[in-house]
């Protein structure tokens, strides 16, 4: 499947332990009664800086040389990675440099910068970003942590599947967020190495998913970035791409394409159901279950991802407005 195993994800939850937070599992009715079937919510929404991305972050951080912490860190980002690796480089006094294209969201970029990071904005899509913060990794001997496509990125953001199995033991579906893949290749690789028999669903937004467009190419595609709800699912893979493409080629049963308004309405659903706060690529599970795609086979638990949302966006989606 590839080189990272099952003990690298343990060796993170080790590093981790004291950095994050371990989320809350929370019961649906709502969603049980659309199902028909348990279904629970894994609220990685109410981790420290908003998504799941500080586990990954913080174990890449962990895992630097002495002399790779005093030349810092780079990355790009479309804002919760950037906002995650801010935080864990402050927590261990090392400089962080984040760039990010000009679809970002105003409210993430800001978050980073109250963090202390240098942020650096330009382009039009992630890809940019990334040729950005490989210039300065290459200029300044920064050390390069992407968003996803790494194996201390993928370990720790697999620390969640190690929780879900202990949190919801019988689990038998699981819908995870889709986009580069760092998050469903760790998720995935912990819940299938317990049990193969675990059905696993990638989920994403028609508006340019890229993994998606990459599987059913059979190789990693560059994609035309489109503005979304599901905004912290944009962006490519990487041409590149070493790790996560594979592993979630091979570990993903389904893969769900969500529209604008199946994901708004997830969004409303959220705050008026569940009362959750999330943002358009944490709605995505949900809306994959509201649209009826998913088979009645429980539990099931969906990845809450981040509640990193802007918040006129937030108003204008639950005003009835899907943008």
């Amino acid at each position: 499947m590839s080189a990272l195993q099952l003990n690298d994800i343990y060796l993170a939850r080790q590093r981790i332990e004291a950095l994050v937070r371990r989320t809350p599992m929370e019961h649906s009715p709502s969603l049980s009664r659309q199902s028909g079937v348990p279904v629970y919510l894994k609220l990685e929404s109410l981790q420290i800086t908003g998504s799941f991305k500080l586990r990954g972050a913080s174990n890449a951080v962990a895992q630097l040389t002495a002399e790779q912490k005093t030349r810092g860190v780079v990355a790009a980002s479309t804002g919760n990675h950037g906002r995650a690796l801010a935080y864990a480089a402050s927590r261990q006094n090392v400089k962080a440099t984040i760039c990010l294209s000009h679809l970002v969201p105003g409210n993430k970029v800001q978050a980073i910068r109250d963090l202390g990071a240098d942020v650096r904005i330009v382009g039009q899509s992630q890809d940019d970003a990334q040729r950005e913060a490989e210039r300065i990794a290459h200029e300044h001997g920064a050390t390069l942590l992407p968003p996803f496509d790494h194996p201390a990125i993928i370990a720790g953001q697999g620390t969640l599947g190690l929780e879900i199995l202990e949190q919801q033991p019988d689990v038998a579906q699981v819908l995870v967020p889709l986009s580069g893949g760092g998050l469903f290749a760790g998720v995935a690789l912990a819940l299938k190495r317990a049990n193969p028999q675990i059905v696993t669903h990638g989920v994403s937004m028609q508006r340019g998913a890229a993994m998606h467009a990459s599987l059913a190419a059979g190789h990693p595609l560059e994609v035309e970035e489109l503005p979304t709800l599901a905004d912290s699912l944009g962006g490519g893979i990487g041409l590149d791409n070493r790790y996560t493409f594979a592993m979630t080629r091979d570990t993903c049963d389904h893969l769900h394409l969500l529209s604008e308004a199946a994901i708004a309405n997830a969004i409303r659903h959220a705050y008026r159901e569940e009362r959750l706060v999330v943002e358009g690529a944490a709605a995505v599970g949900i809306a994959a279950l509201l649209e009826g795609l998913i088979e009645p086979l429980g539990p099931i638990v969906l990845v809450i991802s981040g509640r990193n949302v802007d918040v006129e966006q937030h108003l204008r989606v639950l005003a009835g407005a899907d943008a």
